[in-house]
């Protein structure tokens, strides 16, 4: 067994095809300085049908992975037009009389070595993408033909050194069923293709390997638990074949509840609702019975990309998303951005502890000329469904004030436009420091609703990032500290009579959903492929015997004591169901 990193859910079984890595061989003769002006237009003409090249690849996209993942290209068109990069070429072509594609090679190097000697993944995975584009522009200039997928095969594994967004746009999810790469990681723009495509991908597995993947050995992989079998013993297939056909079996089944209520046995409706950040998402979603998008993360509007998304941009996006929903809500987070998550063209300077620094509400309120952009956008989708407005990561009333004052003067100049939007809009918080918990019903005094943001809520009040290998045991969902951060918030909630609902991955986690009916909250945002598992479970699970399990969870001492009690809950819960189906 070899033990990678899961970054697309999945079990793939098939004869593996690696793909080859392309060794260029450039010139090596210098050149005259009267070259000078036919190199630079070879660099010139090169880019400019790699950037034709990639518009097309964008189009063909569109329609497959949805808009926001096409965004990742709008990186690699911004890669060509950046002067910096081009500056590098013609220096060396100029300086040290080297050819075209010597020049680029060369700029390609120096700017990957420098990437990569960054302490920051996001920029580690950014040097990915100038290898894509520069290998782009480095096939026009030496008049290569590019690497091309087998078409005439039986369905294969995809195995490679490192896979870029170009390659993963042209593979048919059809002719391969999985993909396995040495390098790489869950955050890179292959995984998130990967994962639009619904393609199981493994990735890091390079130092794991005692000897390199030959081309139609058999592989067997999991993207869910990033484990993956090389020539494999038929005990290893046979029982992957099993979970695989387990896998598909449940998904039809699942099927047959997509248009069920949710509800519980008892009579208690719980809101099942999607995190999205695309289009394709939505789609996805409404496909799988959300009631509506209970989370929708702009941020991916504002990344890969060279510049901030205009008004225009972002109102064509929202009521894209508002119009397909046809009157089901939509809540609306504002921009999210620092911590892990980075923008090319906006500096945040480095910091010690960048989950606690300059990020989401608090760059908003710093930079009001963008955030107001964004809040008149919201706010002018909102005339077209049922939207709502959700500010993250809170820690105080003034922060709310602070971000109504902008939305208030937002909200005037519409007015003043003749610009429709919907005058009661609904306003809600992310909860997700303890500072918010402990003052929640000061915050429920100034908001319609909460969102409790369990990813964040359990990383601050355990003190532990949940990335960091050393500690990430120490990450506990279930823990006592955190049930009770949990039951202070809804019961503010429930006290100032305003709604709550929760995001994040804890509330698309099975096991939970007792938590979450003995405290009576009113919607879940999971993940569209984590719904139908959550209604499922929700269809037979009555409210009543939640209730009754809530004391006892409180009384627990350890995430041990938590976890045996959910547990037998769901037992017991399964065995009445079964138990009383038979009679």
């Amino acid at each position: 067994m070899i033990q990678g990193i899961g970054a697309s859910a999945g079990i793939a079984i098939g004869k593996s095809f690696v793909l080859p890595s392309w060794e260029w061989e450039l010139p090596e003769q210098r050149i005259d300085v009267a070259d000078f002006a036919r190199e630079f237009e070879r660099v010139y003409e090169g880019i400019r049908t790699s950037k034709f090249e990639i518009e097309q690849m964008k189009d063909e996209l569109r329609e497959v992975v949805g808009p926001s993942e096409t965004h990742i290209f709008d990186a690699h068109l911004a890669i060509l037009d950046d002067p910096v990069f081009m500056n590098e070429i013609q220096g060396i072509i100029s300086r040290q009389y080297k050819a075209a594609e010597v020049a680029v090679k060369e700029a390609i190097d120096h700017f990957v070595t420098m990437f990569d000697l960054l302490d920051d993944e996001y920029m580690k995975e950014r040097a990915l993408d100038i290898k894509d584009v520069g290998n782009r522009l480095l096939k026009h200039l030496l008049g290569v033909p590019e690497i091309k997928l087998p078409s005439n095969t039986k369905p294969f594994i995809l195995v490679a050194k490192e896979l870029s967004p170009s390659q993963l746009a042209h593979i048919n999810p059809q002719n391969v069923l999985g993909i396995v790469t040495l390098a790489g990681s869950t955050t890179s723009h292959s995984a998130i293709m990967a994962r639009a495509l619904g393609v199981p991908l493994v990735v890091g597995v390079e130092a794991k390997l005692e000897e390199p993947i030959q081309t139609g050995q058999m592989i067997v992989l999991d993207g869910g638990d990033g484990v993956m079998y090389v020539q494999p013993e038929q005990e290893i297939v046979a029982l992957y074949s099993a979970k695989q056909r387990q896998q598909q079996e449940a998904k039809t089944r699942l099927r047959d509840i997509v248009d069920h209520k949710s509800m519980t046995p008892d009579g208690k409706r719980l809101e099942l609702a999607a995190n999205i950040s695309s289009f394709k998402e939505l789609e996805i979603a409404l496909s799988s019975g959300a009631h509506g998008v209970g989370l929708f993360r702009t941020e991916f509007l504002y990344m890969d990309r060279n510049r901030f998304p205009l008004e225009e941009e972002q109102f064509e996006v929202y009521r894209s998303v508002a119009d397909k929903l046809e009157g089901k809500p939509l809540i609306i987070r504002t921009l999210d951005i620092g911590g892990d998550k980075q923008l090319d063209y906006f500096n945040i300077a480095e910091e010690d502890n960048p989950f606690l620094g300059y990020r989401a509400i608090r760059i908003s309120l710093d930079r009001k000329d963008l955030f107001k952009v964004q809040l008149r956008a919201i706010l002018r989708a909102s005339h077209y469904g049922q939207v709502k407005l959700m500010y993250p990561l809170i820690s105080s009333v003034e922060e709310v004030r602070a971000a109504n004052a902008v939305l208030a003067e937002a909200k005037q100049e519409l007015e003043q436009e003749g610009q429709p939007y919907n005058r009661n809009l609904q306003v809600g918080v992310m909860i997700e420091v303890p500072a918010a918990v402990i003052i929640a019903d000061l915050l429920a005094g100034e908001v319609d609703f909460f969102s409790i943001g369990t990813n964040d809520l359990i990383q601050f009040t355990l003190a532990v990032d949940r990335m960091n290998e050393e500690i990430s045991h120490l990450y506990e969902p279930f823990h006592p500290a955190v049930l009770r951060m949990l039951k202070l918030t809804i019961d503010a909630a429930r006290r100032n009579g305003i709604k709550v609902g929760v995001c994040g991955e804890l509330a698309g986690d099975v096991k939970a959903l007792p938590i979450w009916l003995s405290l009576d909250v009113d919607e879940l945002s999971i993940s569209s492929h984590s719904l139908l598992q959550v209604k499922e479970r929700l269809l037979r699970t009555r409210q009543e015997d939640s209730l009754l399990l809530l004391p006892k969870l409180l009384e627990c001492r350890t995430s041990a004591d938590i976890h045996e009690l959910l547990g037998r809950f769901m037992d017991e819960n399964d065995a009445r169901r079964q138990s009383a189906s038979i009679s």
